[in-house]
């Protein structure tokens, strides 16, 4: 069944508008009477098309349920800015795969380094990219692209989360002995091409952050958020 987001949302109806109104009348020919899954806040809304236009499309509610896709630890990646598209691929997956909050952030070894004004038409792109993995994952949210973060934000917000993870390619702990548990808020930060220096790491273990190894090889950086996303997942009962 397709599946859409809306923030309009009642007891008995859900409105979709724009592009996806386009989509569903054009595109899917659907008709009056066919039905659609609406999403909103991790919520699925199984519905009845009751009036379409390229404007909107008004559904009647015909059923309510908790997404079952949705897990139940909240992951942030912090994704340390990688060079070309690579941080394209990097979303697509980790909204696949269950996380929250993808946030670019900027290190010392970055070489792609955008300020927050320049980055903003790519951010668009990337929440267009989060909107189109979250529909083919059968997700219940839509995770958000932030703005990007220094390692000093990056850091902090970590710190406030129930557990904090850097994945250094000098190792650190295996991530099934970092205390991983359901229920939980999680941040993961993954560096860019060049890793991480030792004073950044330094840095996070300070505020309280666990450096982890993701084995004996040296992953890229688009690999590396993949693989520990995965293993998190499956460690805490959510693949």
């Amino acid at each position: 069944m397709p599946r859409f987001f809306s923030d309009n949302i009642t007891n008995t109806t859900a409105v979709i508008s724009g592009s996806d109104a386009v989509h569903i009348g054009r595109s899917l020919r659907m008709r009056l009477g066919d039905e659609l899954i609406v999403c909103k806040d991790g919520m699925e809304y199984t519905t009845k098309i009751h009036s379409i236009s390229d404007e909107q499309v008004v559904c009647d509610i015909l059923s309510s349920a908790v997404s079952q896709a949705e897990p139940d630890i909240k992951l942030t990646l912090f994704q340390a800015m990688p060079k070309s598209d690579k941080l394209d691929l990097i979303v697509q997956k980790a909204v696949e795969l269950g996380v929250v909050r993808i946030c670019p952030v900027l290190t010392s070894r970055c070489v792609s380094r955008p300020d927050k004004k320049s980055f903003e038409k790519k951010r668009k792109r990337l929440q267009k990219i989060a909107l189109e993995g979250a529909k083919q994952s059968g997700r219940g949210i839509i995770p958000e692209v932030s703005d990007i973060l220094t390692l000093k934000e990056c850091i902090d917000r970590m710190a406030e989360m129930d557990l904090g993870l850097v994945c250094y390619e000098k190792g650190g702990k295996p991530l099934s002995e970092t205390g991983l548990k359901k229920g939980t808020e999680i941040g993961v930060l993954i560096g860019s091409e060049g890793g991480f220096d030792e004073g950044e790491i330094r840095l996070c273990i300070e505020k309280g952050i666990v450096p982890i190894g993701l084995g004996p090889r040296i992953l890229r950086c688009e690999t590396a958020p993949i693989s520990a996303i995965s293993i998190i997942m499956n460690l805490t009962g959510n693949m």
